[in-house]
């Protein structure tokens, strides 16, 4: 299986690695079957799960309402839909990536 897949819905489902407390927000790469997400805010309150969810919002110019973490709220590994995108994901690359 690989970081991403579309459901039955069409919606886009991705699969990261997240690791909170980077020094920039960044696609950075596979990590296993996920793909790895430097973010830099921290992993309190829900900072880092916030920052995600706008970044990936951003990306894939998608209102904020349409992605939604699925699993992982309190862990570094997260499945996360973007519901009705246009963009293929490799938006996630585009200036992100070292």
């Amino acid at each position: 299986m690989g970081w991403y897949r579309y459901d039955d819905a069409d919606n886009l489902v991705l699969t990261l690695h997240i690791q909170p407390g980077a020094k920039n927000t960044v696609a950075a790469g596979l990590h296993g079957d996920a793909l790895k997400i430097k973010l830099a805010a921290p992993p309190v309150e829900g900072k880092a799960n916030t920052a995600l969810l706008k970044f990936l919002a951003e990306r894939f110019d998608v209102p904020l309402s349409r992605v939604i973490l699925k699993q992982g709220d309190k862990s570094r590994h997260k499945v996360i839909v973007i519901q009705r995108s246009a963009h293929d994901p490799a938006v996630l690359f585009d200036e992100s990536c070292d």
